[in-house]
């Protein structure tokens, strides 16, 4: 069994060594340009269009992240890329939505709690009290009910907070109103007061973070996306900043990543910004996952996290 790993920017020695422990009897290689030995299997991120275009002998593609937007990208731009009898499979679930949880309960209780503001005016030395939101009416709506988006949304539920949530298909979860399809789309978004994007990025999802959406939401309402910057209209937020629509957002992705100093994000101080850190890949879970499935593959098992390249996810 011969395996292919491309990881830009990553420790690939590490995870050779690691993956060489969970699976001692494959033979593993980094893949450099000009490589087109034959492999069975291929484990990538973000992965350059040469390294998987004609590989006919590749079973399965795993992705080392739950998004493969910029794979699928690749095979919209260059049909072909994807081999033609190739699985692609992506990370579910490891550690992923407890970080996820994590960063979206410190963002949304940071809004409901005013401590943002409190910072403006620890800034300015003033002392001043500020009445926190009310929890009953400070309603999240989660965009997303995947795996990840299940898990926040529950997370949020247990503070009290009431939440609910949008996804493609009807899907029932305890404690949270779910809403579902182009026709719910609307009364989802009706009142909410922090809307958190967990979405896919597919075309059907670029740029649904609009004027028209945050037009519906609560005035004064916050954002926090956590999924990719392309679904974001990044002059529509600011716009709806300075209106006052928005009152601030809290934002992990950009459409050009590392975001550049000349952006007006940057400037806008009530945009708080991270890099692209909600929710990291580790090593020792991925690689596990990653192994079990291998192992169920070559009994010719199936396994999760396949992706159907119609929707995208």
């Amino acid at each position: 069994m011969k395996i292919l790993f491309y990881m830009p920017h990553a420790d690939a020695a590490a995870w050779l060594r690691d993956l060489a422990r969970a699976l001692p009897a494959a033979e593993l290689r980094e893949w450099q340009p000009g490589d087109t030995e034959p492999a069975d299997f291929a484990i990538v991120w973000r992965p350059p269009r040469e390294m998987l275009a004609g590989r006919d002998t590749l079973r399965a593609i795993f992705n080392l992240g739950a998004g493969v937007d910029a794979i699928l990208a690749l095979e919209r731009e260059h049909p072909g890329t994807l081999p033609r009898n190739a699985s692609l499979i992506r990370l579910e679930d490891t550690g992923m939505a407890a970080q996820m949880a994590e960063y979206v309960t410190h963002a949304v209780l940071r809004y409901q709690r005013r401590f943002d503001e409190y910072q403006v005016l620890q800034n300015e030395r003033r002392w001043q009290v500020l009445a926190p939101h009310p929890l009953e009416s400070f309603t999240v709506g989660i965009l997303g009910l995947g795996v990840l988006g299940t898990h926040v949304a529950r997370t949020l539920a247990s503070f009290g907070l009431p939440v609910r949530g949008y996804s493609r298909s009807a899907k029932q979860i305890d404690g949270i109103a779910t809403f579902a399809g182009d026709t719910q789309f609307d009364a989802f978004l009706d009142g909410v007061k922090v809307l958190v994007n967990l979405l896919p990025h597919t075309p059907d999802t670029e740029s649904m973070l609009n004027a028209r959406n945050f037009a519906k939401l609560a005035h004064g309402a916050y954002l926090v996306n956590i999924a990719r910057g392309a679904h974001l209209v990044e002059a529509d937020l600011l716009d709806a900043l300075a209106s006052g629509q928005l009152a601030a957002a809290t934002l992990d992705v950009f459409r050009e990543e590392p975001l550049p100093a000349a952006h007006p994000f940057w400037r806008e101080p009530r945009i708080t910004i991270t890099p692209h850190i909600s929710a990291l890949t580790l090593r020792e879970e991925g690689i596990a996952q990653i192994a079990l499935k291998i192992d169920a593959l070559t009994r010719g098992e199936p396994v999760s996290g396949v992706v159907n390249l119609a929707r995208g996810y």
